[in-house]
């Protein structure tokens, strides 16, 4: 079974989240506050998180880099700050998505399996595209960054970036059609699932970050370029 870690101070949220969850035969853990949080996944290394920002004892975005210290588990931030810069930031510190509060727990719950998914897929975007045989390369290397697909472990001139399963799901993808154009619906649907294909404002963030660590110039990207209104390319 999937264990979720619930990282979340206000009760009532936390018994429908549990009730919800163990109804789809996930395991869940409770944790009222960011102390507890580590020590619980410390203990029970979870599948996947769900975040609250707003801790009595902590910040959530300290939690959260705590635990990308040693988890790569999907993180998704379930919090009531809705500005973009919050938002960024938490991306920034490792999560994986950001549901704002008050949320549909069918979302929600859709989210988390698509996150799961993901983070279950280890290689999967090195197999074979149906559409024309190709797969990704096991290894790419630039004069500014070198990717291991298989290990997922990243280097910028010569120093570890870390990134998050999303970031590396979105690399495979557009490895894996190294110097075509991948339309923005495809990559929603090969990552984030069939009901994000319209989602276009996640690729526009997800790529600023990835641009952000890995191109020298972001502002004029080199290997992860777009194609305005269309789509996006990895150019080799």
């Amino acid at each position: 079974m999937t264990r979720v870690l619930v990282v979340e101070d206000e009760p009532q949220l936390v018994r429908a989240l549990e009730i919800n969850l163990r109804a789809r035969r996930y395991d869940v853990d409770a944790a009222p506050d960011g102390e507890t949080a580590l020590t619980l996944a410390a203990a029970n290394p979870p599948d996947a998180v769900l975040l609250d920002l707003g801790l009595p004892d902590m910040d959530g975005i300290d939690v959260m880099r705590t635990l990308r210290r040693w988890s790569r588990a999907p993180i998704l931030v379930v919090s009531a700050r809705s500005t973009s810069d919050e938002k960024v930031e938490a991306l920034d510190a490792g999560a994986d998505d950001y549901i704002t509060k008050p949320f549909s727990m069918d979302e929600l719950l859709a989210r988390l399996r698509a996150a799961t998914r993901r983070g279950d897929g280890g290689g999967r975007g090195l197999e074979a595209d149906p559409a024309d045989g190709a797969a990704a390369p096991a290894r790419v290397s630039t004069p500014s960054f070198t990717l291991d697909l298989l290990a997922k472990k990243a280097t910028r001139d010569g120093e570890p970036v870390r990134l998050t399963p999303t970031e590396w799901h979105l690399l495979e993808v557009l490895i894996r059609h190294r110097g075509r154009l991948v339309t923005q619906r495809q990559l929603l649907q090969e990552v984030w699932g069939p009901t994000y294909r319209t989602q276009s404002n996640y690729l526009r963030v997800y790529m600023a970050q990835l641009r952000r660590k890995l191109e020298t110039d972001p502002s004029h990207p080199r290997y992860l370029v777009t194609a305005p209104g269309m789509g996006y390319r990895f150019e080799v």
